[in-house]
C-alpha cells in the first residue's frame, strides 16, 4: 500500500480509501461482511474509511462503528452531511444549525467522539460560506472534528471558500471530494488545478465509474450489476452517452489486457496517477470485491499506457456530462435565471 499527504494537513493517508456506502441497505452489504472488509481492508494497508449520514439513512454510520470499535485510533474516520435526512425541511443543507445537530448524530451512530474529516457532502446555495465554516470551525475547536472538507464543490465554489476562510479568518477546507474515473475527466480542467492550487487533500470517488470500469460490463454481455438496477438509465445502451461508454469500455480493455492489468487495476491506477489526487474511495460490497480492489493497490500505470488511455477518453472530457452533480442552480432553475 502507498500512502501520500492529505493536503496540508500533514496526515498520511492510504492511496485507497474504504468507502461505506454499500454497507447496509444500499449495497446489501450485512454487518458481518462490512466487518470482514474492514478487517481486510485495515490488515492490507488501508487506514481511511469515508461514510456518510445519508448512506442507508445513518446505517452505513452505525455499521462502521460497529466494525472500528477497539480500534478508532489506527485509521482516519471521515463522514459528510448536509444531504436531506428525512423529510423535515431544515434537516439538510449546511447551516449551523443542522450541521451541530447532524455532526452530533453521525458521532453517536459511530459511537466515537470525534471523527477526522468532516465533510460537507454538497455545497448548499442557500447558506453562505461564512456561516458553515464558522460552525465547522467552532466544531473543531470543540475537539469534535479534527479537520474539515467538501465534496463534488464546482471549482469556483472551492475557490470562494477559501477566499471566505481568509476574509473572515476562520478555518478552512482541507480537501475535496469530486468524481473522477477515465470516463469522467472534467475536473482535470478545472477542479484538480484549483485544489492543487490551494493545497487541498482530493479523495476520489467513483473511480469505477459506477461499475462500468469494473470488467463486469463488456460488449455482448447483459449488464447486471447492482448500480444498473439502482440507476437503470445509466446504463440503458439505447442512450448514446451509455453507448460511447461501452465502446470506450472495450477499447480500454483492450489497453489493460496489453499491459497484463485487470480493468480494475487499469482504472485506480489512472486516478492515483495524477498528482492532484490523494486517494481513490473504493467501494466494495464484499470481502471478494475487496481482494479485487486490493490488487491495484500499488498499481503504477506506465507513460505508455497513460498516453493510450488519452486517445479512448481526452483529457478534460466526461462522456456523460449530465450526470455531474456540481451543476450551477441557475442552470437548473429556469426561475434563477428569468426573472
Amino acid at each position: 500500500m502507498r500512502y501520500r499527504t492529505l493536503g496540508r494537513t500533514g496526515v498520511q493517508v492510504s492511496t485507497l480509501a474504504l468507502g461505506a456506502m454499500n454497507f447496509g441497505p444500499i449495497g446489501r452489504t450485512t454487518q458481518d461482511e462490512a466487518t470482514a472488509i474492514v478487517d481486510a481492508a485495515l490488515e492490507a494497508g488501508i487506514n481511511i474509511i469515508d461514510t456518510a449520514d445519508m448512506y442507508g439513512a445513518g446505517v452505513s454510520e452505525k455499521m462502521v462503528g460497529k466494525a472500528i470499535a477497539g480500534r478508532r485510533d489506527d485509521l482516519v474516520l471521515a463522514t459528510k452531511a448536509t444531504m436531506p435526512i428525512g423529510d423535515e425541511r431544515n434537516h439538510q443543507g449546511s447551516s449551523r444549525r443542522w450541521l451541530v445537530t447532524a455532526l452530533d448524530d453521525s458521532l453517536r451512530r459511530l459511537g466515537v467522539d470525534h471523527v477526522d474529516l468532516f465533510q460537507m457532502h454538497r455545497w448548499d446555495p442557500r447558506t453562505s460560506d461564512e456561516e458553515t465554516l464558522s460552525a465547522l470551525t467552532d466544531l473543531r475547536t470543540a475537539g469534535k472534528i479534527r479537520y474539515f472538507g467538501s465534496s463534488t464543490f464546482p471549482a469556483y465554489r472551492i475557490v470562494q471558500a477559501q477566499w471566505a476562510a481568509r476574509e473572515h479568518h476562520l478555518g478552512r477546507y482541507v480537501s475535496e471530494q469530486p468524481g473522477y474515473s477515465i470516463l469522467q475527466r472534467a475536473v482535470e480542467s478545472h477542479v484538480l488545478p484549483v485544489t492543487q492550487e490551494y493545497g487541498l487533500g482530493v479523495l476520489v470517488w467513483s473511480p469505477l465509474a459506477s461499475g462500468w470500469l469494473s470488467g463486469a460490463i463488456r460488449a455482448g454481455q447483459s449488464i447486471s450489476t447492482s448500480r444498473s438496477t439502482m440507476l437503470p438509465d445509466r446504463f440503458d445502451l439505447g442512450r448514446p452517452a451509455n453507448q460511447a461508454r461501452l465502446d470506450a469500455v472495450e477499447r480500454l480493455a483492450g489497453i489493460a489486457a496489453e499491459a497484463g492489468l485487470t480493468m480494475v487495476q487499469l482504472a485506480l491506477g489512472f486516478v492515483t496517477a495524477h498528482p492532484a489526487v490523494t486517494s481513490a474511495i473504493i467501494g466494495p460490497r464484499t470481502p471478494e470485491h475487496l481482494r479485487d480492489h486490493l490488487a491495484a493497490a500499488d498499481t503504477v500505470l506506465s507513460p505508455d499506457v497513460l498516453d493510450a488511455i488519452d486517445t479512448v477518453v481526452a483529457p478534460g472530457v466526461d462522456l456523460a456530462p449530465h450526470e455531474k452533480f456540481d451543476t450551477p442552480p441557475a442552470l437548473l432553475d429556469k426561475a434563477l435565471r428569468r426573472r
